[in-house]
C-alpha cells in the first residue's frame, strides 16, 4: 500500500508541476490519489470528479459486528490442520469452539475498548504446540490485518525462551504453564468511535495560480449528517455546487458553470473517515481556454424596390468544377506489369521467328546436296555434265528367268550402260 501511495505521488508531481508545494504537506492534507490536467474553452461547464465507494454513507444500526476478532491455531504435527479457536465482536460474547478450552483460553472483555486482543493460555498443553494467528477485520472500513505468533511447549525450564526467528515470534513455554500471545491494536478504528456522521467529512479547496498551498481557499464543507458549509460567494450564486446525497452516492464531483479565465487554478478534492482513519486526496489543475466561437450569422439584405439594371456583358457561365483525384498506389505497378507482358510477347514471337527460319534453312542445304544442277558448255571448249538422276536399276521384270543372282546382275549393269551411252552421245 505504501508503495503505491508513493507511485501516486510521482504522478501527481510529473504531471501538475503546481503541486510540488503540496506534496511536502501531504502526510497531513492527505494521500493524493488522483492528479488530472483539465482544459475547458470560457463559458462552458466543468465537472471536477471526485468518486470513493469507501465514503459511502449508510445509517449501520449494526455497527459493533462490522469489527470482529478471531484466533486460529495451525497445527503441522501429527497432521497438518486449521482449527478456530475463538472470536469475538463488540456486540456480542466471545465464543470458543472447542469444550476443552472452556475456562481456558480467553481475550479480555476490554478488548474493543483499549484495543488490546491477546490471547491468554492457561495451563498449556502438549497439544496446544502450533502456529497462532490473531486477525482483525473491520467490515465497514475493508481493513484486515493478521499477526502470527508461534507456540512451542517443553519440559525444561531451561529451555523457555522468546525470540524473533524472521518472520514470527516464536514462544517457548514450559508444560502447565500459562502464557499471553500479544495481540494488541490501540487505533481508534479498533476501539469504541463516536457517531460515523460526525466522523465523514469532504471539503473543496481552490488555489490561484502564484499562491501557496497553505494560502488556499476553502469552497465548501460537507458532513455526513447533511451539514454543508459554504465560504464565499461562489456556492450562493449557484455558480458552483455538489450533490446533495454526496455521501449517498459516494459522488463529490464539483460542478463549476460559465467557466471565466479567473476560475483558472488547482482545486483539490479532500475526503476524511476519520474512524476508518481514511484520508485521500484528489488534485485538479483547471486551464480556462478561449471562448467557443459562434456560428457566423449573415447580415440580412435589403431590398430596394427598384431592380438593379444588368448589363449585357455580365453573362453567366457555366460553373466549372475541376476534380482531381489522387493517383491510386498501385497504378505504377500496372502500368509497368503491362509493359513487362508486352515485352515478353514481343520477345517469344521474335524467338518464334528465328527458331523457324534457321530449321527452313537446314532443310535447303539438305536438299541441294541431294540435287546437282545440269552444266552449260563454257568457254575453253570445256563441256560441264549435268548430273542427272541416278534411277536405281533394280526394278526386276514381271518375268524373270535369271537362274541365279549373278546373271541377273550383270544383265543389270550392261542394261544401264546402254541408257547412259544413249544420253552422252545425243
Amino acid at each position: 500500500m505504501h508503495l503505491i501511495t508513493t507511485h501516486l505521488q510521482i504522478v501527481a508531481v510529473l504531471f501538475l508541476p503546481g503541486a510540488w508545494g503540496q506534496m511536502g504537506s501531504s502526510s497531513t492534507l492527505g494521500v493524493v490519489v488522483e492528479a488530472k490536467n483539465i482544459t475547458l474553452p470560457a463559458g462552458s461547464k466543468a465537472v471536477l470528479p471526485c468518486h470513493s465507494p469507501r465514503m459511502v454513507w449508510t445509517q449501520d444500526r449494526l455497527k459493533d459486528r462490522q469489527r470482529v476478532v478471531h484466533w486460529d491455531l495451525v497445527r503441522s504435527s501429527p497432521e497438518y490442520s486449521v482449527e478456530r479457536v475463538l472470536d469475538m465482536s463488540p456486540g456480542a460474547r466471545q465464543r470458543l469452539y472447542n469444550s476443552v478450552n472452556k475456562g481456558r483460553i480467553s481475550v479480555q472483555d476490554s478488548a474493543f475498548n483499549d484495543g488490546n486482543f491477546s490471547l491468554i493460555i492457561n495451563n498449556v498443553f502438549t497439544t496446544d504446540k502450533g502456529v497462532y494467528t490473531c486477525n482483525l477485520h473491520h467490515h465497514y472500513c475493508q481493513i484486515h490485518q493478521s499477526i502470527q505468533i508461534q507456540l512451542n511447549v517443553t519440559k525444561s525450564a531451561r529451555k523457555e525462551k522468546r525470540y524473533w526467528d524472521g518472520e514470527k515470534t516464536v514462544f517457548v513455554v514450559l508444560l502447565g504453564k500459562s502464557v499471553v500471545l500479544p495481540c494488541v491494536n490501540r487505533r481508534s478504528l479498533w476501539r469504541e468511535g463516536l457517531q460515523e456522521d460526525q466522523q465523514q467529512v469532504a471539503h473543496w479547496d481552490f488555489q490561484p495560480p502564484g499562491v501557496r498551498p497553505d494560502r488556499a481557499d476553502r469552497l465548501v464543507d460537507l458532513y455526513a449528517s447533511g451539514e454543508r458549509r459554504d465560504y464565499g460567494p461562489r456556492f450562493g450564486s449557484s455558480k458552483m455546487s455538489v450533490e446533495e446525497d454526496a455521501f449517498t452516492l459516494g459522488d463529490f464531483s464539483l460542478s463549476i458553470s460559465h467557466l471565466k479565465p479567473v476560475d483558472k487554478g488547482l482545486y483539490s478534492c479532500h475526503l476524511h473517515h476519520h474512524y476508518c482513519g481514511l484520508h485521500e486526496r484528489r488534485i485538479f489543475r483547471l486551464t480556462v481556454g478561449p471562448p467557443i466561437p459562434s456560428a457566423p450569422t449573415t447580415a440580412p439584405r435589403v431590398q430596394n424596390d427598384v431592380p438593379e439594371p444588368r448589363t449585357e456583358k455580365e453573362v453567366e457561365g457555366p460553373r466549372v468544377v475541376n476534380v482531381i483525384l489522387p493517383e491510386h498506389r498501385g497504378y505504377f505497378v500496372q502500368h509497368l506489369g503491362y509493359f513487362l507482358a508486352t515485352f515478353l510477347l514481343l520477345a517469344l514471337i521474335v524467338v518464334a521467328v528465328i527458331v523457324l527460319t534457321r530449321r527452313r534453312k537446314k532443310r535447303g542445304l539438305e536438299y541441294d546436296l541431294r540435287r546437282c544442277d545440269r552444266g552449260n558448255v563454257i568457254s575453253g571448249g570445256e563441256m560441264s555434265l549435268d548430273c542427272t538422276e541416278l534411277r536405281t536399276c533394280n526394278q526386276e521384270p514381271p518375268s524373270s528367268d535369271y537362274k541365279n543372282n549373278l546373271l541377273k546382275e550383270r544383265d543389270m549393269v550392261k542394261e544401264c550402260n546402254m541408257d547412259f551411252d544413249g544420253k552422252l552421245w545425243k
